[in-house]
């Protein structure tokens, strides 16, 4: 499947080019190449730090075939793309610009340089290049000794394969590079590529629900949650699910603070009546991440990540300015301990929502790549959270395979189909119903593989929204088509008929088989199987389905 192979590595002392074996003084290496696995791997002989770790091979791509890459984290925009097409990252922003806002930090702009030309991708994790409907899969079958970067230069035939080892010291014999190499049908690949990583099928189920975010926002209470709530309560759409966003609490990253004023008489009291009506009850968090107006970011100061100039590290521009927190520090793990203990156990939530997880990994660390320490930071969530049910989000995709039941698969959906025009010009990973709904679709293999995809909600309302209704109702399908979680942040109560005919169509998605998708000039194509029936339908740039 590939050939011409050849591996650069380079140290702090040397560098080294070879295809098959090394022996030095440093280290020794050696290349195992089956049919369907590439595996580089490294015996230091004193601890190393890497510089450039990377193995490349000739692969051949026409201008008909199709090229995936996966991006960054959850909310990074990815798509097939066709090999004269190209993508952008923010060098087109001023650095000011840059800078006040932090676009930076919420992907890889900072450690991978884009190349900005056509026909060259690039993403982490996992990759394909597709044929009509053979596929041509690459697969990191493990990232816990750093990010897999894959870069895919289409005009030159040619697959390049990094682990991101920035930050890391290795002492001992390791796969610094562990890929899958798998040739066929669409479900046959991915199927053996989750095989080969020894991630059984989630045991989770599809679930809806509703989701305070998206028509709230922060401005949450007692008694609009109540209001929402009863509405489910009295209507025929009965929900698995309550979710409670962002706003219960004093500040970002003062988890156990409540706001009294909104919640006088705290939050175990909805749960308790969520439970007592048949639902789950879930609670929105950001672990890694404080607020500069919290007192976790005023008082805690010894527990903020700072980067090799003793500066704290930004995680965004969210709410008053967001800080990343030192999850190696013993007593940040402790106070986390305790907020899951309380939350979980005291207040009986069921499920968390767990956001802006790629902060954690912002710099490398404590002698560990950015990869180990999202790693680590995944296995220690779910020591913290025990048997209850994880929803990801904001997170490098590959750290999160087998570790969280739910994990959003695209950015956030918007009011708007694509946002205004000056937020287009911004980094991959902002606010787009557009975007959204192209990486539910072009992430679909991980459903039921990696964990059960949440394409984040689906928005039917006629009030304080700017979709069109054409948009919205193609939302509403393409979520419950290639999705598991099918959330709203809408009041039910107001669904007129239209609405309601609108929802049992989408909710009908839910039973249809896909068959294949094909990416055109801004044209999706979707082929299902529709109980027994072949049907297709067409996603247009501008939202519309026919």
């Amino acid at each position: 499947m590939l050939e011409n192979i050849k591996i650069k590595i380079s140290t702090q002392e040397s560098s080294y080019e070879f295809s098959s074996e090394l022996e030095c003084d440093e280290l020794s290496a050696r290349v195992i190449l089956t049919d369907e696995r590439l595996t580089l791997k490294l015996s230091p002989k004193k601890e190393l730090i890497f510089k450039e770790i990377k193995a490349s091979a000739f692969l051949p791509v026409t201008m008909d075939d199709r090229i995936f890459v996966n991006g960054y984290q959850s909310w990074t925009d990815r798509r097939e793309y066709s090999p004269d097409e190209k993508t952008r990252g923010i060098d087109h922003i001023p650095a000011p610009l840059v800078e006040k806002y932090n676009f930076d930090k919420y992907g890889d702009y900072n450690f991978v340089k884009y190349k900005n030309k056509e026909g060259r991708f690039h993403g982490f994790t996992y990759a394909y290049v597709r044929s009509a409907d053979e596929y041509r899969l690459f697969g990191s079958l493990s990232e816990r000794n750093g990010f897999t970067l894959i870069r895919i230069n289409a005009a030159k035939d040619k697959i390049t394969f990094r682990l991101d080892c920035e930050g890391a010291a290795y002492a001992d014999e390791f796969n610094a590079l562990d890929i899958y190499l798998g040739e066929g049908k669409e479900s046959e690949v991915f199927d053996r590529y989750f095989e080969l990583m020894g991630i059984p099928a989630p045991k989770a189920k599809p679930v809806s629900g509703y989701t305070s975010w998206y028509n709230h926002y922060q401005d949450i209470s007692d008694a609009k949650l109540s209001h929402d709530l009863d509405a489910i309560i009295s209507s025929d759409h009965k929900q698995d699910i309550f979710q409670i966003d962002d706003g219960y609490q004093t500040a970002v990253g003062d988890w156990l603070s409540l706001n009294n004023t909104k919640f006088p008489e705290g939050i175990k009291k909805i749960s308790d009546r969520i439970h007592e009506n048949g639902m789950l009850s879930g609670l929105w968090l950001a672990p890694f991440v404080c607020e500069k107006t919290s007192a976790v970011y005023n008082t805690k100061k010894d527990w903020l990540l700072h980067d090799r100039n003793g500066d704290e590290v930004p995680a965004g521009c969210n709410w008053s300015g967001s800080y990343v927190l030192d999850f190696y520090n013993d007593e940040v793990r402790d106070y986390l301990r305790e907020v899951f203990r309380t939350v979980l156990d005291d207040w009986g939530f069921d499920l968390v929502k767990l956001d802006f997880l790629y902060a954690v990994c912002e710099i490398p660390q404590h002698g560990r790549s950015r990869g180990q320490i999202m790693c680590e930071a995944m296995d220690f969530l779910r020591e913290c959270v025990g048997d209850k049910l994880i929803l990801g989000c904001g997170v490098p995709l590959g750290a999160a395979f087998g570790k969280v039941d739910y994990c959003r698969i695209g950015c956030d959906v918007g009011l708007t189909w694509d946002d205004n025009p000056i937020m287009r010009l911004t980094h991959r990973e902002r606010v787009s119903t557009k975007n959204s709904m192209l990486n539910t679709i072009f992430r679909r293999q991980l459903d039921g593989r990696a964990f059960l995809n949440d394409p984040d909600v689906y928005l039917l309302r006629d009030e304080n929204i700017s979709l069109a209704h054409c948009q919205k109702q193609s939302l509403s399908i393409i979520n419950h088509l290639f999705g598991s979680v099918y959330f709203t942040s809408d009041d039910i109560s107001s669904y007129s008929g239209k609405q309601e005919r609108m929802l049992r169509t989408a909710a009908r998605m839910t039973k249809a088989q896909i068959q294949s998708v094909d990416y055109n000039l801004g044209r999706v194509t979707i082929r299902f199987d529709d109980c027994g029936k072949q049907r297709h339908i067409i996603l247009l740039p501008d939202g519309r389905l026919e």
